[in-house]
């Protein structure tokens, strides 16, 4: 029975180091850093060739990360070996205005507050959440 408890409360750590002095980027964004009025921080990774932005109308293509708060990755297109495809309209709220800051070339880190993702509970994964998204294609 203890091991089974133990067990259970055991946790695995992220399988990478950050540099002395500087937290985990999943913690939260750094200080200084843009903001939107709703809450979104964010922060350019690469820089975009594009000068066009898309419409929450527009279906993008890109490749993208996603972590919880506790630095879990829980979906990437990277890991599938494929970029994603969708409707803009049809994500989650913050993805839905972040990506709207996008030229086509662009990655950016996004710090979603759990109120424009998906909540504080529920099945899918919870509180703020981190994305590193690149914008491939506006269609």
């Amino acid at each position: 029975m203890l091991l089974v408890l133990l067990a259970a409360c055991a946790r695995s750590t992220p399988s990478f180091t950050m540099p002395t002095g500087e937290q985990p980027f999943f913690y939260g964004p750094p200080v200084g850093i843009d903001r939107t009025e709703s809450g979104i921080s964010w922060q350019i990774l690469t820089p975009g060739a594009g000068t066009a932005h898309p419409t929450a109308q527009d279906t993008v293509t890109v490749h993208y990360s996603g972590w919880t708060g506790d630095g879990t990755m829980f979906d990437s297109s990277h890991a599938r070996g494929t970029p994603a495809t969708f409707g803009l309209n049809q994500v989650i709220a913050g993805w839905t205005e972040g990506v709207q800051l996008m030229v086509e070339g662009e990655t950016r880190r996004f710090w979603i507050p759990a109120e424009l993702a998906y909540g504080y509970s529920g099945s899918g994964p919870i509180g703020q959440l981190v994305f590193d998204i690149e914008l491939i294609e506006i269609k």
